[in-house]
């Protein structure tokens, strides 16, 4: 049995998702059973209900330092350790078992479980700063891999770095013209994708309006997806109507993929999920990274793509005021074709996002 445990948010899940598919591609393990574990949230259970794996609910809870939420974090170890625990020891009557553990607060009890049944750990890292969770799990973990290169306490530690954790079957393979065709869109127009996350970022959607309304020179001969969040719509929208300019909002696309591919430059959030499409789509990206990270973990996961010469990192000011460099950076890459192809060339220089196959290479070796 292997155990993926990683839940909270689609940001654990899908590479665990990821890896998993590689897992049954084939070779040692592809024919093991795959069990997920995943928090009472109700986004966890909705995603892999839709992807209609085996799936076991455990209460756990994120760490909180006020006292409401650490004695709701002390209450759910003990239970989710033990739901781990059971979990384990069902898998071993079938044979071996391993935890691969995806981050978030669900893979600390879980890993703390397959420690005390005496069964090995598979981290997977996904961010350039580990969260707490991870910083716990990686002390003892058997094998370390991580999407980005670490910093920070636990940079000592063994990490094997990967490329970015992405679900092959999710990768469109559709040409770019025809994608922005299924999107309603111009097939053969130049596209900019602007996408603060599957939350969206008020602070992204600002700089692009405010680039419409001082740069609208920039956009000519450009359309535009748009993603950006819920109630975000009416305003980004107007903006778009206002300056004559072709596009596409919605406050969430489900193939991001197609939009991905669509695009000739994107302007983006930088958490690991962001990172990873930039670089497996290759698609010029301007990185505006959370700005309310004290780690600046975002800022990090891009460093990979901006040292190659695929990507630029500009800071978010938040106040759209204030976010002068960053409409700047926007407009100077849509004037610029010739750096774009050469950005373009550089991402390509940089490999496929292969990292979910050379983890489950990894989980492997130990199951080996």
């Amino acid at each position: 049995m292997i155990i993926f445990a990683g839940g909270g948010s689609g940001g654990h899940i899908i590479p665990a998702l990821a890896i998993a598919e590689e897992m049954g591609r084939g070779g040692s393990g592809g024919g093991d059973q795959r069990v997920f574990v995943c928090s009472d949230r109700k986004l966890d259970s909705e995603l892999l209900t839709r992807e209609g794996v085996e799936f076991r609910v455990v209460p756990a809870k994120p760490v909180a330092l006020r006292p409401r939420g650490l004695w709701r974090f002390l209450r759910s170890w003990g239970p989710s350790v033990r739901a781990g625990r059971a979990l384990i020891r069902e898998g071993k009557k079938s044979g071996r078992v391993v935890v691969v553990a995806t981050g978030g607060f669900v893979a600390a009890p879980i890993a703390r479980a397959a420690r005390v049944e005496g069964v090995p750990v598979v981290l997977v890292n996904l961010d350039a700063v580990p969260g707490k969770a991870n910083r716990l799990v990686a002390r003892r973990a058997d094998a370390l891999f991580s999407a980005a290169p670490v910093v920070g306490p636990s940079a000592g530690l063994p990490w094997r770095i990967v490329p970015p954790i992405v679900r092959r079957s999710a990768m469109t393979t559709i040409p770019a013209g025809e994608c922005r065709a299924r999107l309603g869109l111009d097939p053969g127009v130049r596209t900019l994708l602007v996408t603060g996350g599957s939350q969206g970022a008020v602070s992204v959607n600002r700089v692009v309006i405010r680039a419409l309304k001082e740069r609208r020179e920039v956009f000519e001969g450009w359309q535009v997806i748009h993603q950006c969040g819920r109630g975000e719509e009416g305003p980004v929208e107007a903006a778009y109507r206002e300056a004559g300019v072709r596009c596409i909002v919605r406050a969430f696309f489900e193939r991001m993929g197609e939009c991905w591919s669509a695009a000739d430059l994107a302007v983006s959030r930088a958490g690991a999920g962001g990172v990873a499409d930039a670089w497996a789509y290759t698609v010029p990206t301007l990185f505006l990274p959370n700005p309310y990270h004290k780690d600046e973990h975002q800022r990090l996961n891009a460093m990979r793509l901006v040292e190659a010469g695929g990507a630029v990192v500009v800071k978010d000011r938040v106040e759209a005021g204030l976010n002068t460099e960053a409409v700047e950076a926007l407009a100077g890459l849509m004037g610029d074709s010739e750096k774009r192809e050469k950005m373009k060339e550089k991402l390509k220089g940089l490999g496929p996002a292969d990292g979910a196959g050379r983890v489950a290479e990894g989980v492997r070796e130990v199951l080996a």
